[in-house]
C-alpha cells in the first residue's frame, strides 16, 4: 500500500481513542451523562481503573503503539483522590510521556489528563468532545499510517 493511498482512505477515518478513568469520579461522570442521555462522540473506549495513580507511562506508550489516536486520562479532582495522590502520581506520568512524545515527534497533543468530579457529567462530556475534535485536527496515528505502508502488524519490527 502506498502512502497516496494510505493519505486518500484517511477521509473517512475515525479516530480510536481510549480513556482510562478512575472508577471513582470520572467513571461515575460518565455512567451519570449516559443516564442524563447526554451525547457525545462514541469515538471513545472507556477503561475502568481503581485509580489513575495505577496509570504508568509504558501503558501509555504501549496504547499508541496499538495504533490508538489519542489518550484521554479522567481522574478524580485535585485534592478529592480517595487514594489520596493518586491522581497527581498519574499527572506526573502523563506530564512525563507527553514529553517523550514530543521528543520523538509524535506530538503530546495526542494524550491529554483532565480531572473530572463524579457529578460533573457535562464536563465529561465536554472534555470528550474537546479530546476528539482534537485527534481528528490532528489525524491518524502516524504508527498506523506506518504499518500500513509497510505492511508489518509488529510495529516493534518497524521501529527496530
Amino acid at each position: 500500500m502506498s502512502v497516496e493511498t494510505v493519505v486518500a482512505s484517511s477521509s473517512d477515518w475515525q479516530p480510536k481513542i481510549v480513556a482510562l478513568i478512575c472508577t471513582y469520579c470520572t467513571y461515575t461522570a460518565a455512567d451519570m451523562a449516559g443516564s442524563l442521555r447526554l451525547q457525545y462522540p462514541p469515538e471513545v473506549r472507556i477503561v475502568k481503573l481503581p485509580c489513575t495513580g495505577k496509570v504508568d507511562t509504558i501503558h501509555l506508550l504501549k496504547t499508541f503503539q496499538t495504533g490508538v489516536d489519542g489518550i484521554l486520562v479522567g481522574g478524580c479532582e485535585v485534592g478529592d483522590c480517595h487514594f489520596l495522590e493518586g491522581n497527581l502520581r498519574a499527572r506526573e506520568r502523563v506530564e512525563y510521556a507527553q514529553a517523550l512524545l514530543e521528543e520523538v515527534g509524535f506530538g503530546a497533543e495526542r494524550l491529554e489528563m483532565y480531572n473530572i468530579g463524579a457529578s460533573d457529567a457535562p464536563q465529561w462530556v465536554e472534555r470528550v468532545k474537546e479530546m476528539v475534535a482534537r485527534v481528528k485536527r490532528l489525524g491518524p496515528n502516524p504508527l498506523r499510517q506506518l504499518r500500513a505502508v509497510t505492511g508489518t502488524g509488529n510495529l516493534n519490527r518497524v521501529m527496530a
